[in-house]
């Protein structure tokens, strides 16, 4: 997957970054979280801060183009952006290992 910043606007007011961005990938449309990640890695900022408002892929094409915010804070972001945007763009927790979940019950059972 290979992310490209198209347009990069600097919004003062708002106190974040306005990203016009395409996607090219093979196989299924890469996940808003994965994006999310790769675009968090791309403009060195954290994960939490940054947004994917729109991703729309293309057909017959492994291309999606898309709409991102980068917030300077995570209150300011929570003060601005819609309830739905924000559960949209959360990150989908890590299962538990049943190993590790095992373990936990014979050292709680002890």
């Amino acid at each position: 997957m290979e992310i490209k910043i198209v347009k990069d606007l600097d919004n003062k007011l708002l106190n974040r970054k306005e990203l016009d961005f395409t996607v090219e990938y093979e196989g299924p449309t890469p996940s808003r979280a994965n994006v999310r990640k790769k675009l968090a890695a791309l403009l060195n900022k954290d994960v939490n801060l940054v947004l994917v408002q729109s991703m729309e892929s293309e057909y017959g094409h492994q291309l999606a183009k898309g709409y991102a915010k980068v917030y300077e804070s995570a209150d300011r972001m929570k003060q601005i952006e819609a309830k739905h945007v924000l559960k949209r763009n959360t990150m989908p927790e890590e299962p538990v290992v049943e190993e590790e979940a095992a373990e936990d019950a014979e050292e709680a059972a002890e």
